[in-house]
């Protein structure tokens, strides 16, 4: 597996540093700390976006006239 550089200061790194347990490095810290990456389903954010009444109709309007665009194009 690659390796990438990141830059912290100060009292990260002793923030970090501090966190490390025996020979455990930097990044099984890190992980260790971040936990799992858990992967999540579109579905799962369905509902979440809460619109404003003027993002509601500006998206309506759009979409509507991409439909036009469409229908045009199509015949």
């Amino acid at each position: 597996m690659g390796s990438k550089t990141i830059s912290l200061d100060e009292e990260a790194y002793r923030r970090l540093k501090n966190e490390k347990n025996g020979n455990e490095s930097f990044s099984d810290v890190v992980k260790r700390i971040t936990g799992p990456i858990k992967r999540r389903s579109l579905a799962e954010f369905a509902g979440t976006w809460k619109l404003t009444r003027k993002e509601d109709e500006k998206m309506k309007t759009a979409l509507k006239d991409l439909e036009e665009h469409f229908n045009d194009m199509l015949g």
